[in-house]
């Protein structure tokens, strides 16, 4: 009986050794997370059991694991995203200084910066597709051939794969305003041609009918 007391008191003194080391680790863990996630140190139930302690300490360091790594997808993410609309829009990277494990703030920061992104995105590419139609209609209409790179890509490129910068969108909108100069001055031509044949008509007193031929 003796000896299965002494067994049992040292199972117990074992056990209790393993539970502060896992404190202490639990401990430090738990105040090298709270730092990298800027939150304030984790208050400790003083009266609470070692065993009770220990798996409360544990549970903590799971929960703040989780949330560090939950932050480091979400910036990945927004970072690719981020990536993938500075390609297309020609703008700068998100310049904010983040660390591997963003704060709340930072993210919330770089949530913001990405929608706004995602609607000039959204903006352009609607500016994009409206002035394409009517060039493409003006220049059948004059029957012009895009003759220079850039009216080329506007007019055969896939619309996914124009760039749509600032200084792209501009010279979108001076291709479509030379277009539509061109077409006035062809239209101020057309009338005064007109208004010339129809002068001549009545000087030559051309009959009705024969106008109406050639009209």
């Amino acid at each position: 009986l003796q000896s299965l007391l002494d067994m049992m008191v040292a199972e117990e003194e074992s056990l209790k050794e393993r539970l502060l080391k896992s404190i202490v680790l639990c401990r430090k863990e738990l105040d090298t997370l709270c730092r990298e996630l800027q939150l304030g140190p984790f208050e400790i139930e003083e009266e609470s059991t070692m065993l009770q302690m220990e798996k409360n300490l544990r549970t903590r360091v799971e929960v703040l694991q989780k949330q560090k790594r939950d932050r480091r997808q979400e910036l990945k993410a927004l970072q690719e995203q981020d990536q993938a609309l500075c390609d297309i829009l020609c703008t700068p990277l998100f310049s904010a200084d983040i660390g591997s494990v963003p704060s709340l703030e930072d993210l919330d920061s770089y949530r913001r910066h990405v929608a706004s992104l995602n609607t000039l995105k959204e903006q352009r590419r609607e500016e994009f597709v409206s002035n394409k139609r009517q060039i493409i209609l003006l220049m059948e209409e004059l029957d012009h051939t895009p003759d220079t790179s850039f009216e080329r890509d506007v007019v055969c490129e896939d619309e996914e794969a124009f760039c749509l910068s600032k200084d792209n969108i501009t010279a979108l909108q001076n291709l479509l305003q030379q277009l539509e100069a061109r077409r006035a001055l062809n239209e101020a031509v057309c009338a005064e041609l007109r208004a010339r044949i129809t002068a001549l008509w009545e000087r030559l007193q051309i009959p009705e009918q024969e106008r109406e031929s050639s009209a």
